[in-house]
């Protein structure tokens, strides 16, 4: 017997206008940070940056908007799962995405971080 789920009220929210969410897939506005390199911020298009907190803007600069993507849960991203995404997105209303940290930049280019020495 299949598990149904109550709806959350952004499921809710998103059924009455009509919003092009489901359960897999999702309309996605993503935004860069003016402040913090390779920090990004993912909301659902039709929603912008509504639910997105004062106190997390202040941190994150003026959002610079990057591109539009339609992100399904069947569809890897590069540096996070898109389950991860669509969850959030569908929570908290945003998903945070931060800068990897430096030595994971190294070895993505390729160089072996040094070793520290105490």
């Amino acid at each position: 017997m299949p598990v149904t789920r109550e709806p959350t009220d952004a499921r809710k929210r998103c059924k009455m206008m009509g919003s092009p969410m489901t359960d897999d897939k999702m309309i996605c506005e993503i935004y860069k940070s003016a402040k913090k390199d390779e920090m990004y911020l993912y909301v659902e298009k039709a929603r912008g940056l509504k639910d997105v907190p004062e106190s997390l803007l202040g941190i994150f600069g003026t959002p610079t908007p990057l591109m539009t993507l339609l992100i399904r849960a069947d569809k890897p991203l590069a540096r996070v799962a898109s389950t991860t995404v669509l969850e959030k997105i569908r929570e908290q209303g945003f998903y945070l995405q931060m800068p990897p940290a430096k030595e994971n930049l190294l070895k993505e280019i390729g160089v072996t971080p040094p070793e520290t020495h105490y």
